[in-house]
């Protein structure tokens, strides 16, 4: 993938993993808009407002961004939330709706506004985001991991269906990314946003553009199963549920 050339909408781009991957596109010479809830904290890039759970707002991003940018070639959906549950509690129906709109609808709601567009033109790529968690739970955010698992499952159907169309799309499959200096204290385990930025433009730079695009660090998780170790890692994962109210370490 020709970074450099690109003209691209990063939804979810303010904040995040997002926001490192809409200014290293920038860095190497592409044009971007980043679109999320909270524009206003960024003052570096081009924005637009938008909310994923809200079909209404999806339609109107895009067509704030075809008509300064009807060159548009590049969608990437970044938008996420990751809540933890407990659920033994039915309460946790609010936390897991939330989740599946933001993170499942609002992949599909962004992808569905611009398909067409895309599709028009004929070329382009639609990137999506899953998360290593999807492919190996991590128990204290269900919801999470069970969208990041279909999202990447709905890629794979969208790859299927946009054969042929010259639309390419790739999944970015993260591993823990620490993007504050908070989130590296509470998982110090975690990848430093710098780091895996290099990486993951190394890997999605690659012709022809990958279809996953897994850095070092996400592979233990993407082939876990295959690898033979999905139980122990989940095990070892399942001890934070010690961390919810009323639990304690069996």
């Amino acid at each position: 993938m020709d970074i450099k050339n690109r003209t691209a909408f990063v939804v979810g781009g303010t904040s995040g993993i997002g926001l490192g991957l809409a200014r290293r596109f920038v860095e190497a010479g592409a044009t971007v808009v980043v679109g999320g809830r909270s524009t206003a904290r960024v003052e570096d890039l081009e924005t637009v407002a938008v909310d994923v759970t809200d079909a209404e707002s999806v339609a109107r991003a895009r067509d704030e961004v075809l008509a300064r940018h009807p060159e548009l070639d590049t969608v990437v959906t970044m938008s996420g939330v990751m809540l933890a549950e407990d659920l033994r509690d039915p309460g946790h129906i609010e936390q897991a709706e939330t989740t599946v709109a933001v993170n499942l609808l609002g992949t599909i709601r962004v992808i569905d506004a611009f398909t067409p567009h895309l599709v028009g033109r004929g070329t382009g790529t639609i990137m999506t985001v899953s998360s290593g968690i999807g492919f190996l739970p991590f128990p204290l955010w269900p919801t999470y991991g069970a969208t990041k698992a279909g999202v990447h499952s709905y890629t794979e159907s969208l790859r299927a269906q946009l054969e042929g169309t010259g639309v390419e799309v790739t999944e970015l499959v993260p591993p823990a990314v620490a993007t504050t200096e908070d989130a590296k204290r509470l998982n110090p385990a975690a990848l430093d946003l710098g780091p895996f930025l290099d990486e993951a433009l190394s890997l999605l730079s690659a012709d022809p553009t990958p279809r996953e695009v897994v850095v070092e660090a996400a592979q233990r998780l993407r082939w876990a199963e295959k690898n033979g170790n999905y139980a122990e890692l989940l095990e070892a994962r399942s001890q934070a549920l010690a961390n919810l109210p009323g639990r304690t370490p069996e």
